[in-house]
């Protein structure tokens, strides 16, 4: 089923419940980094703990958010509450209150670094190792290695438990590289077969994969309604499920407010020269003179570009129908987001998780 923005909805559970780690990831340009932070924000709003992670070193979380670059630390980056969200119903049960945010942003050498401490209790040879450059050397020559950290802490934060038993996190996001390498990334463990066989690094590729194929597990891939894009999708799609990994919804960005009806958009083709001459006229084009000439010479030179602007408005309108429907064709539960037309600042990015978690997402 696919939602639009702005449907309102009951209140309802979630699509994904019992859900701990959301993957995000899509084509470049399509802002998966922003709907991966609006996800989390979604997340948190009945009162819960989520923990926003990227992996590809942009420090894309701190710009969205408009604080400093984030250290390779767990951080809060935000409380948020269904109030805060524009979302009815906030009560005064658990969620009242709100939730919270937390970001990590992964550095991959001192991953290693932590992993190496944590399997080898390398400690200070550990830190001459980075001194003289195996870190890169390593990560460089042994890609599969790096995947494997970085998805690594990803599901260890998943599944991490406090002294108490109870969980450090409801929901771990993770805004993932692009589609055109997504399941490679994720997929480590065919990455490290080759690599070591028997070990510490293939026993963590095996548990990090045990997590990623779970119920626990979902990958949502990001879109635009644009061709490229949405073929990019349905690819990424498949790749997934041909790796057996737990594929998710379909997140459509940036959409945008139609501007002219069905019968509009499907008379644009006909001749209307004289219906637009007139219409302008009536809205008081051409000043108070009421002499036909007198209107006609103000409105003539607005004419064809009004023509040519809803022809334009038309084509996009079938182009993004055409994508829509190779979108439902994946069967899966789609979310459309508008387009921010002032961009998206941290209110933007509130209004987006509003979106997801009316529509369901959260």
């Amino acid at each position: 089923m696919t939602r639009t923005p702005g449907q309102e909805a009951a209140r309802r559970d979630p699509d994904w419940e019992g859900v701990r780690l959301h993957v995000v990831s899509g084509k470049g340009g399509t802002g998966k980094t922003t709907l991966a932070a609006a996800l989390a924000l979604a997340l948190a709003a009945e009162g819960r703990r989520t923990l926003l992670i990227e992996v590809e070193g942009r420090q894309g979380i701190a710009e969205l958010f408009g604080i400093s670059a984030l250290p390779y630390e767990e951080r809060r980056i935000a409380s948020v509450s269904r109030a805060q969200l524009g979302l009815p119903g906030a009560g005064s049960g658990s969620g009242a209150a709100g939730g919270e945010v937390f970001a990590l942003a992964i550095d991959t050498e001192q991953a290693l670094l932590e992993y190496l401490e944590m399997f080898y209790k390398l400690g200070r040879a550990g830190k001459a190792l980075q001194k003289v450059g195996f870190v890169d050397f390593a990560t460089t020559i042994a890609p599969g290695v790096r995947d494997v950290l970085l998805t690594g802490k990803a599901c260890e934060a998943a599944r991490r438990k406090g002294p108490d038993g109870r969980r450090a996190y409801d929901a771990v996001v993770m805004d993932a590289p692009p589609t055109g390498r997504l399941t490679r990334f994720l997929n480590v463990n065919s990455e490290v077969a080759g690599l070591a066989r028997i070990g510490p690094i293939h026993t963590q590729a095996q548990a990090v994969m045990r997590v990623l194929k779970s119920p626990e597990t979902a990958v949502h891939l990001v879109t635009l309604l644009e061709e490229m894009p949405v073929q990019e999708t349905v690819d990424g799609f498949a790749e997934l499920r041909e790796a057996a990994l737990p594929v998710g919804g379909v997140m459509v960005n940036m959409v945008r407010p139609p501007v002219l009806d069905a019968a509009a958009v499907a008379a644009v083709d006909g001749d209307h020269r004289e219906q637009v001459a007139l219409a302008l006229g009536e809205a008081g084009l051409g000043g108070r003179s009421r002499k036909a000439e007198t209107v006609r010479a103000a409105v003539d030179p607005l004419i064809d570009p009004l023509l040519d602007q809803a022809r334009e408005h038309a084509e996009r309108v079938e182009l993004e129908r055409e994508q829509r429907a190779d979108l439902q064709q994946l069967k899966l539960p789609t979310y459309e987001l508008p387009l921010l037309g002032e961009g998206v600042d941290l209110g933007g990015l509130y209004r987006l998780a509003g979106e997801l978690k009316r529509q369901g997402a959260a």
